[in-house]
């Protein structure tokens, strides 16, 4: 892992990051909270690492909590090229929206298969990040994500036992993630758009009921998919991120 730039602001540090053809970034405290938190953020499909809600979620997480967040592009997202398969969905995406028809089918397959190369990069990501001396190899792990973030980080917490807990937003939902969810024992916390009309809120809630875990709440708030996500929401998130990975010891005091 290689930090190419560094910036500070109110308390936190915002570092570009590339390992091998991975892009990303990562937020942390000044006060250097060996240990803290980290959450991984998943943006969703045609956003980026940097996208403004990630970005608000990520710092409010650092300055309240005390966590440490990173992000990273997806493959054919942000600072990285499109395969041409890559280009053929969008081009699919674009073509149904100016038509005005159905994009979950062709959103779905999309982002199915950005998932399956998104996974091993996340992968690769945590163990860089859990060799930093500022975060360390025993730091709980949490994930959110919305939509692409949410197939993303589904696919990952079925096959990675690191991940201790889930915040996940809207996804359109087929049978593939339903047998993901199948799979995931950590506490969950999930939240559905209520007015998107693109989500079928009979699969959402099928979704929820498929969770594997035990420790699970769904959260039903106004507005569409690709809104921002309402600022209780966001201190929602926090507060369960805090409640099930715990809060960062500021070491400056120590």
């Amino acid at each position: 892992m290689h930090f190419i730039s560094e910036t500070e602001s109110n308390g936190v540090i915002e570092r570009d990051f590339i390992l091998g053809e991975i892009t990303g970034v990562l937020w942390s405290p000044t006060s250097g909270n060996i240990g803290a938190p980290l959450l991984l953020s998943g943006h969703s499909g045609g956003m980026h690492k940097k996208a403004p809600g990630l970005v608000a979620g990520a710092l409010h997480s650092v300055a309240t909590h005390g966590f440490t967040v990173a992000a990273i592009d997806a493959p054919g997202h942000g600072d990285r090229p499109r395969t041409p398969q890559d280009q053929r969905w969008t081009d699919a995406i674009h073509q149904a929206l100016a038509a005005g028809e159905p994009i979950a089918p062709i959103v779905i397959d999309y982002n199915m298969s950005l998932a399956g190369r998104a996974v091993p990069e996340w992968q690769a990501t945590l163990d860089a990040l859990r060799a930093l001396p500022e975060i360390g190899s025993e730091a709980p792990i949490g994930y959110g994500g919305v939509m692409l973030g949410v197939v993303t980080g589904l696919m990952l917490a079925a096959v990675e036992p690191r991940i201790a807990a889930l915040s996940l937003g809207a996804v359109f939902v087929d049978d593939a993630l339903i047998g993901a969810a199948r799979k995931v024992t950590v506490p969950v916390e999930y939240r559905i758009p209520w007015d998107a009309d693109e989500i079928d809120h009979a699969a959402a809630v099928a979704l929820y009921d498929a969770f594997a875990s035990k420790d699970k709440t769904m959260h039903a708030h106004p507005g569409r998919y690709n809104n921002q996500m309402p600022d209780y929401e966001r201190g929602n998130s926090g507060r369960f991120f805090a409640h099930h990975l715990g809060r960062a010891v500021d070491t400056t005091s120590v």
